[in-house]
């Protein structure tokens, strides 16, 4: 497939107007639905291979992720499609003002490995709701999935208006040349910097889903055993391959050996096999693996620590004691390690969180409402979460993304719907009232000015 022949052959099917229509968006989404739940044992198959990764995660995590994703959308396609009213000031009276979400053109999104089919086609739910001809290009991380995913949309779509590009980096630098009209990236910091850098040379709008080192805090005052539950579930949840897994622990001292104590034992009731034959994900690669066996030296394991690099398993684990110069501190973990830290004062663990890059979650587990108002106004993270961990991504409702180097831009709903649109201002003016003393040569001097433009305006 050459790139340039591909984006040429949207472009011009984008022009015929025939994304623009509701009935075309709708038909479009339920299509993409149908394919999803038609290839449902498929998909299995190829998250299996990628990441051994369990038919319940594969289920929650990716194929109903996306289709309530498209039922959200397509519930509401029609109100988010309709030209908006709002105001208009009086010095443009006799008029009317709007907004209408027009769709970019040819959108390119670039997924990840950790959620390769969900983190895929959940943005491309949005650019389909927004009138857009897409290419994908999944990850060449998750072979069988991303195999999968152009297998199901070439079988099932023209290419001239939804295409699938496989290949590693060098395919997404050549499809950004091309005069892409909007980019959505999720991964890294580091590629995410890469992806900007080549988008700003030809000033396209992009959108980057990134990471961090999400900061998840435990008061004294909490429910021991539900946030020993949610902690555990939010972790390890794809073996610890999630972008708002919380990435490190810190707990209060005045519960720390009864909160550790109990979160071992919710590790054992999860995940009573601990073998690498379980359901547990495995790592994706071997690379990841090595880099992640490598963190289990720098501190002390207090619980789990096996790994197995025939299967890339790595058991869930809880480290203590750190090393201070482990990339257990520096770097986004991304995988089913959880160091440890006790605090005693929440106003320096607040400092500690302001001095870091602005993470993608902050989780924090209390029952004071005081607290909660302070951490929420006084930190600054993409999302912020009490008395749970991953939860919010399934709401269609809040906006997902992050700030600073966590990300800029947001999907998911009306969001997602939002970022694949560009909102075009638009006024309506009438011709009958028509005032002389707006045009030049201006004879009316500053004061009077002043004082017709305070009223006007």
């Amino acid at each position: 497939m050459i790139i340039s022949d591909l984006l040429q052959s949207q472009k011009q099917f984008f022009k015929t107007g025939a994304t623009l229509h509701y009935a075309f968006r709708l038909e479009m989404l339920m299509k993409l639905k149908r394919v999803v739940e038609k290839n449902e044992s498929r998909i299995y198959e190829a998250l299996r291979s990628d990441l051994n990764k369990s038919k319940t995660e594969s289920y929650t995590s990716e194929i109903s992720f996306i289709t309530k994703e498209i039922d959200f959308s397509a519930k509401n396609l029609k109100k988010w499609m309709k030209l908006r009213k709002v105001s208009t000031q009086f010095i443009n009276q006799p008029g009317k003002s709007y907004i209408f979400s027009q769709p970019r053109g040819t959108a390119l999104i670039i997924a990840p490995w950790n959620y390769p089919l969900g983190l895929s086609l959940t943005p491309l739910v949005s650019s389909i709701a927004a009138g857009n001809c897409t290419v994908l290009k999944p990850s060449e991380i998750a072979p069988f999935t991303s195999q999968l995913i152009a297998d199901i949309i070439s079988d099932n779509f023209d290419s001239n208006y939804l295409a699938v590009v496989q290949g590693g980096p060098e395919v997404t630098s050549e499809l950004i040349s091309e005069q892409i009209d909007c980019v959505f990236f999720t991964g890294s910091t580091r590629v995410g910097k890469i992806i900007l850098k080549q988008a700003a040379e030809h000033l396209l709008p992009v959108t980057l889903e990134l990471g961090g080192k999400n900061p998840c805090i435990v008061d004294s005052e909490i429910d021991l055993e539900v946030t020993a539950k949610r902690i555990a579930f939010g972790k390890f949840f794809n073996a610890g391959q999630t972008c708002i897994a919380p990435d490190y622990l810190l707990v209060n001292r005045k519960i720390a050996d009864d909160f550790i104590a109990k979160l071992t034992e919710i590790i054992d009731r999860f995940y009573p096999e601990n073998s690498g034959n379980s359901d547990f994900t495995h790592i994706i690669n071997e690379k990841h693996f090595l880099r992640l066996s490598g963190m289990l030296r720098d501190g002390k394991i207090i619980k789990g620590g096996k790994s197995d690099f025939q299967t890339l398993y790595i058991e869930p684990t809880l480290m203590t004691d750190i090393t201070p110069d482990s990339p257990l501190l520096t770097e986004e973990i991304f995988g089913p390690i959880l160091p440890i830290f006790i605090y005693d004062s929440l106003e320096d663990e607040i400092r500690k969180i302001n001095s870091k890059p602005k993470p993608l979650s902050l989780y924090f587990f209390t029952k004071d409402k005081a607290k909660i108002k302070r951490m929420m106004r006084n930190t600054s993270s993409g999302g912020f979460c009490v008395n749970g961990t991953i939860h919010p991504i399934v709401s269609n409702t809040l906006p997902f993304g992050g700030v600073g180097a966590s990300g800029m831009g947001e999907y998911h709903g009306k969001f997602g719907f939002n970022t694949f649109s560009h909102q075009k201002a638009v006024m309506h003016k009438s011709f009958w009232l028509d005032i002389p003393v707006a045009y030049p040569p201006y004879k009316t001097s500053i004061e009077i000015l002043k004082k017709v433009m305070k009223f006007f305006y």
